[in-house]
């Protein structure tokens, strides 16, 4: 069992802090965050003394995560943020068996949207000895402290430390000799990761950064080496003598790019949408492009990864006025027809706005509108937030108050729902058969190291992305390519 010293006393089960995933500049916790964390804090240690337990023991177990997000629940409330909240039995931060019913689940969870960096890859001759050292979670003990950001944390973290089953490995903006994570050690990654029986916990992206030379040409050679689940791209990445970046609509790169994809066999295309670098290549982060787009590609998939999200705009209801944020995608798609071939993604998304109940519910809300529960796709964009469970566990508790649903007419988030953008929406995309494979990951090497480890599971709710301005900017400059 844990030991009953925990050795990271002021790391919460849920974590709520400013990281960012180094595509945007953190966020520093409102007042209301920030006394949340401190009723949470208060309340674990009173509820550990009262069911008798050592803190660490509690916290590893569903009790802590249910202490936190109660006490969540109570800042929020004190603070008239009534729009959402986390639906948890009174007695959860005491009782196992009342926690397991708002946090446990038996979800096939997909997660879309997962990297890692490859501490051999040739972008380390440019970084410097001292990329990654910035981050919080550099001090991991490692010899080589970017191994703490390696494909061994993302299996820990994702697979042992989570309840997903499945992922997709992905990229982040960069040339090939800039890229933290190479498409060879990621497909690497990949087969350290398969299951018995043929069946793959990780499918893998391939990149294309369309306004570099030579991209589109390199995307045949990813297909070949290793199968390609689905092209991923950065709409506003440009070199810096050359394009600040391209819609997916233009002609002169967002055309060629999905008709190489197609010609290739590659029918779904994954695009960063939101989350600016910065201000040069700003309008390309915008999801205008997306309807018009999917409307001309009827026979593609387009996942909008982060859906459009900009953490400088507070999501409330929707404006189709809106200059920027997740009503630009929202807009686009309704102007182009409601074509059924685009997708909302949360990576990032929804770990950002769990710390503001209002924001998820009007995010959700409109989210289940335009697109419905069956194109709406979980992803984490861990390891940069470390291990995914606490993004899971929020989830499964969140619901959109009754005023909220009856004002704007919010669906709800069912559970039904829930199951749905937990991973069966996903693995219909990547014409996958979840209950086939769940046969199949029950017996795997994987599930076999997890049945072990969580005799004992040692979590460390550690974040690893960047969370303050300093360590963003050191990030930044480490990945000098990127606009």
């Amino acid at each position: 069992m844990p030991s009953g010293r925990d050795p990271s006393p002021q790391r919460l089960p849920i974590k709520l802090d400013s990281t960012s995933n180094g595509e945007f500049a953190p966020v520093p916790l409102d007042r209301v965050a920030s006394n949340a964390r401190v009723l949470a804090h208060a309340a674990i240690d009173d509820a550990a003394h009262r069911v008798g337990q050592a803190r660490r023991r509690y916290l590893v177990s569903l009790l802590g995560a249910a202490a936190t997000l109660g006490a969540f629940n109570r800042a929020f409330a004190a603070a008239g943020k009534l729009g959402g909240s986390y639906a948890l039995p009174r007695e959860a931060p005491f009782e196992l068996a009342a926690a397991q019913a708002a946090l446990a689940g038996d979800e096939f969870i997909f997660d879309v949207q997962l990297h890692h960096v490859n501490p051999q890859g040739a972008w380390r001759r440019k970084a410097g000895p001292d990329a990654f050292r910035s981050m919080p979670n550099s001090g991991c003990g490692q010899a080589d402290h970017v191994e703490c950001f390696s494909s061994g944390a993302l299996l820990k973290d994702v697979f042992l430390d989570s309840d997903t089953a499945m992922g997709v490995l992905s990229h982040v903006p960069g040339g090939l000799d800039t890229n933290p994570l190479d498409f060879e050690a990621a497909g690497a990654t990949r087969k350290a990761a398969n299951a018995l029986d043929g069946a793959a916990r990780l499918l893998l992206h391939g990149r294309c950064m369309p306004t570099l030379a030579g991209e589109l040409d390199g995307m045949a050679a990813q297909v070949a080496r290793d199968p390609v689940a689905a092209f991923k791209t950065y709409t506003q990445f440009g070199p810096p003598d050359g394009a600040a970046g391209f819609f997916l609509d233009d002609d002169r790169h967002g055309t060629p790019f999905i008709e190489r994809a197609r010609s290739l066999g590659v029918r779904t295309i994954a695009v960063h949408k939101g989350l600016p670098f910065g201000r040069r290549g700003y309008e390309y982060s915008l999801a205008r492009d997306l309807g018009p787009a999917a409307k001309r590609h009827p026979d593609m998939s387009f996942l909008v990864y982060h859906s459009g999200f900009d953490t400088s705009v507070k999501e409330g209801p929707y404006d189709p006025q809106a200059k920027v944020g997740v009503d630009v995608l929202i807009r686009s798609v309704r102007e182009a027809g409601q074509p059924a071939n685009v997708y909302a993604e949360l990576g990032s998304t929804w770990r950002f706005v769990m710390r503001d109940p209002d924001q998820a519910a009007h995010l959700m809300g409109k989210l289940l509108q335009a697109f419905g529960e069956d194109r709406i796709l979980w992803g984490t964009d861990s390891i940069w937030y470390g291990s995914p469970q606490d993004q899971i566990q929020a989830f499964r508790a969140f619901q959109i108050s009754p005023a909220l649903q009856e004002r704007y007419g919010y669906p709800a988030l069912t559970p039904t729902a829930k199951r749905k953008i937990f991973g069966l929406n996903a693995a219909r995309v990547y014409g996958l058969k979840p209950e086939a494979l769940r046969a199949k990951l029950a017996k795997d090497p994987v599930q076999q190291r997890k049945s072990e480890y969580l005799q004992d599971p040692q979590p460390s709710f550690a974040t690893y992305g960047p969370r303050t301005w300093q360590q963003f900017v050191a990030l930044r400059r480490m990945q000098g390519g990127m606009p």
